[in-house]
């Protein structure tokens, strides 16, 4: 078994087709029973946020398992593979390792360093294991991660601006409007980012919040928070969004909704009927987007969104933080890749001592029919002697080839030590089923595939960095 991953990003992808393969949380549970249902898929994880959608798969060949995940992606898109496959990564085997961690790090975040992604991959375990589609593989792989990216965050000044999408839309929202100090916002949208997005704006300094949300609950207990901390929150019905942009200044939604909540009737209306010529500002975070693409258009509207974002921040970078915290996953890596090199030998190892405690039994029973007179004190003591005789024997070479297998190039030591003792191949097999196997089983070399539309995902280049087959990072 290996680890493969395929998705595209704010790196990778256009946020039109981002918008396309964007998954809505009701959606999760039946993309991962879909994939665990697929031919050569053992686990599965998807993450799925506002710049990215990834599947994290355990399975069983590479060609197999990209053929299974690119066709589920596809039918949840809509779009044919020849028109997706520009778009895709893929990552298999250590690379997968190196991956997720940079992931949950925040380096491959748009917003580089930002922290929220830790919360979203624990999210996106936690819907894994509910749906019962992630076993001790990710399991593990997805607890490691989670361990990296807390520890990048605290030994890194890599998220030391506290940057978020969010924070990094109203920074462009407060150029426009010069100042956030005393205006009037409208927020649509009270889940963990529409949370984080008032936060923000009471930061900012805004006057007044109003929040639309389509179950009323989740709005009143944000409003509610909002004004036991002292500033002025109400709320209102997305049937009413008119009057509540009418009177805003600046509008932000993130619902998460498949299609538009903010249309252009809504704002045109709305506009009309404003007492003033004051400019409107909207900030769309929702994937796929929450506010219809023709609002930009209208006069006296300025629209930030992903896209706008993905634009500015393409070239930013992250300093000495990101040095340091490219460092501290290459070490992950390494120490998480000879783990799993390590596992490999130890079903082997396991058998090998099974057949020498099996040969020990053998011999003592031929001594038992050949000496049936034996004291049975000298019996007991010459079995015991035999036993230590046979552990000592074994004990550094045993110990030794943990230590080679979990060194780069090392994948080879449980081949040859069942072939210098005899083993059975299924019975080291069956010794590690099932947890054990699916440990030792992880190639130890990493490999990136990036998938071509000319080709389908069968005939797909597959190009070895050595850097990774050596466990490092790049």
């Amino acid at each position: 078994m290996n680890l493969l991953t395929v998705g595209l990003s704010h790196n990778s992808s256009p946020v039109r087709m981002l918008e396309r393969m964007a998954v809505g949380a009701d959606d999760v549970g039946k993309l991962l029973h879909e994939l665990l249902r697929s031919e050569h898929i053992c686990e599965a994880m998807l993450v799925a946020t506002c710049n990215r959608v990834e599947v994290y798969a355990v399975t069983e060949t590479f060609h197999g398992g990209l053929d299974d995940v690119t066709s589920v992606l596809s039918r949840h898109a809509g779009v044919e593979f020849s028109e997706l496959a520009d778009h895709l990564y893929v990552h298999y085997a250590g690379a997968v390792v190196e991956h997720l961690f940079s992931v949950a790090a925040g380096l491959d975040s748009m917003v580089v360093g930002e922290a929220q992604i830790l919360g979203q991959l624990r999210q996106a375990y936690s819907d894994a294991d509910e749906a019962e589609t992630v076993g001790k593989t990710l399991h593990e792989l997805a607890q490691q991660a989670l361990r990296v990216g807390k520890r990048v965050h605290s030994e890194t000044d890599i998220d030391a601006a506290g940057a978020s999408v969010v924070s990094e839309a109203l920074s462009d929202a407060e150029n426009v409007l010069t100042s956030l100090s005393g205006r009037s916002a409208l927020l649509v949208g009270a889940g963990s980012m529409g949370a984080l997005a008032a936060s923000q704006l009471k930061r900012l300094g805004v006057a007044e919040v109003v929040i639309a949300n389509r179950t009323s609950g989740n709005g009143d207990r944000l409003a509610e928070s909002l004004r036991s901390e002292g500033l002025s929150a109400d709320t209102v019905a997305l049937s009413e969004l008119s009057g509540a942009i009418r009177d805003a200044d600046l509008v932000v939604t993130c619902t998460g909704a498949v299609g538009a909540v903010v249309d252009t009737a809504t704002v045109s209306s709305a506009l009309a009927e404003r007492s003033s010529d004051a400019p409107l500002l909207c900030c769309d975070l929702g994937l796929p987007r929450d506010i219809e693409p023709e609002v930009a258009e209208l006069a006296g509207v300025t629209v930030v969104d992903l896209e706008s974002l993905q634009r500015r921040l393409a070239d930013q970078h992250g300093g000495g933080a990101r040095q340091e915290a490219g460092d501290i996953i290459a070490e992950e890596v390494r120490s998480y890749l000879a783990a799993q090199r390590s596992a490999e030998v130890t079903p082997t190892v396991t058998a090998l001592r099974k057949r020498a405690a099996e040969v020990v039994d053998s011999e003592l029973l031929r001594l038992d029919s050949r000496l049936p007179e034996l004291d049975t004190d000298v019996r007991g003591e010459l079995a015991r002697t035999v036993r230590r005789v046979v552990d000592k024997l074994l004990h550094a070479p045993t110990v030794r080839v943990k230590q080679l297998a979990s060194a780069p190039g090392g994948s080879g030591y449980a081949d040859a030590l069942r072939e210098l003792f005899e083993l059975d191949p299924q019975t080291a097999a069956a010794i590690g089923t099932p947890q054990a196997v699916e440990e030792g089983e992880h190639a130890v070399s990493g490999t990136r595939t990036s998938v071509s539309h000319a080709q389908p995902p069968r005939a797909a280049a597959v190009s070895r960095d050595r850097s990774e087959q050596d466990g490092e990072d790049r």
